[in-house]
């Protein structure tokens, strides 16, 4: 499940999502799911700027617009124009691009040893209801994933899908058994070269019915499981070559049992993915309580930044030839030779935050205003003063991985995020 992936789809982002993120160990299997859950208030709108309005897009044949996603009536929104710009550029379906490149190789391995009988969806609208994205994979209602601190709302109903598990109970519902979902997915997140509020994850779902572990003399669950593990460990075979691996047993909401597979990978061991026997109840809601399943999740950039070595997340969506012109169509592996990496800029902000302050309410400010050119958000000191006010000083990094930026810009993006974090967060300047 996508939602098996965290920068981990629910799996995992590392398992890079289903497990995401931008694993699920926040959201997780490796990525998102968090232990404690805690209520952020929405962003309070900013003015739109650095990033050119986009109108519509289009996914899967169907135009959305701006206005369908950017509601500057609903106080549930926290939708900026830089998210909504990402909507329709479905990185995964370009073959000559890192992620899709990955993606086909993925392909390739379950149409070789599986002859196809895994149906692929890939243009599925990112758009979806919260019951799709948490109540139909049995995400708890406290739960931290669910806060507007973590998601993109469109409106109270309404969210950029967390993890391509979004869409494993309607798949189910209209017949489909066997498939694969790989997608775009969203979450509000830090900055830094690993994070991004937009990646990618692939999940995959297979059901049994009772003929097929009746003829193995084994329990439904455990046929499930060693069936699970032998098809991930040949993908990981296809992927990473002739490597070590384990399995951990974990704990997902979706799956029972769970386990993460890691690899011994460049004399580390790296977690690949995030995956388990379907709860019963979710098969059960599907019309499919007497059948068994398993499925997994992970992450197509944090995968993909290991096995082509590409250092910074945002390389995947910049539009530089001395990057693009690097990959080709199937050529799964090509190792990325760096180009001139341009100096970076340190600012420092340093403010008394208020009660309803969070972290990844100030990454959006300082991404609205820097996009891309911020490279990496920090917290270097903090402490509380005798009458309880308590500050926080950030390290924010500039650098464009295009160009040398000069001292006037940066000192002007500097600015106005000062201005906006004043403004919209509720802190006082130091």
């Amino acid at each position: 499940m996508t939602i098996f992936s965290v920068q981990s789809t629910i799996f995992s982002r590392a398992s890079v999502v289903l497990l995401s993120s931008n694993g699920f160990k926040r959201f997780s299997f490796a990525s998102s799911f968090s232990s404690s859950a805690v209520y952020s208030p929405p962003l309070p709108k900013m003015k739109k700027r650095r990033y050119p309005i986009v109108s519509a897009v289009d996914i899967g044949g169907v135009t959305i617009a701006r206005n369908d996603v950017v509601r500057d009536d609903d106080p549930t929104n926290n939708v900026p124009d830089s998210i909504f710009s990402k909507l329709g550029m479905q990185l995964h379906r370009r073959d000559k691009h890192p992620i899709g490149i990955l993606k086909n190789a993925i392909y390739n391995y379950f149409d070789s040893n599986y002859a196809k009988k895994f149906e692929k969806f890939e243009d599925l609208s990112p758009i979806v209801t919260t019951k799709q994205n948490f109540d139909d994979v049995l995400v708890p209602a406290d739960h931290v994933s669910r806060s507007l601190n973590d998601t993109y709302y469109v409106d109270s109903q309404t969210v950029l899908r967390c993890h391509t598990s979004a869409h494993q109970a309607e798949l189910l519902r209209k017949g489909h058994r066997r498939f694969l979902v790989t997608g775009d997915v969203y979450r509000r997140d830090s900055i830094d070269s690993t994070h991004y509020p937009v990646f990618h994850q692939m999940e995959g779902f297979c059901v049994f019915s009772p003929e097929d572990w009746n003829e193995s003399g084994k329990d439904s669950t455990l046929y499930a499981a060693e069936d699970l593990k032998k098809c991930l460990e040949g993908l990981a075979r296809h992927l990473f070559g002739s490597v070590e691996m384990r399995w951990v047993d974990t704990y997902f909401p979706f799956t029972n049992p769970s386990f993460e597979l890691e690899i011994y990978f460049k004399e580390d061991w790296l977690e690949v993915l995030g995956c388990g026997v379907t709860e019963q109840v979710i098969l059960k809601q599907s019309g499919l309580e007497n059948n068994v399943a398993w499925a997994f999740g992970l992450g197509l950039e944090r995968l993909a930044m290991v096995l082509f070595d590409i250092p910074d997340i945002r390389f995947f969506w910049t539009s530089d030839e001395r990057f693009t012109s690097q990959f080709g169509k199937g050529e799964l592996g090509v190792k990325f030779k760096p180009y001139s990496k341009y100096p970076p800029c340190y600012k420092d902000i340093s403010f008394w935050i208020s009660d309803s302050f969070t972290e990844n309410n100030f990454c959006e400010v300082v991404r609205g205003i820097a996009g891309d050119l911020v490279e990496e958000l920090k917290l270097i000191d903090q402490f509380t003063n005798k009458k309880g006010m308590t500050s926080h000083c950030y390290r924010i990094v500039f650098r464009s991985m295009e160009r040398s930026l000069t001292d006037e810009e940066v000192n002007d993006l500097q600015s106005k995020v000062r201005d906006e974090v004043q403004k919209k967060l509720n802190v006082e300047l130091r």
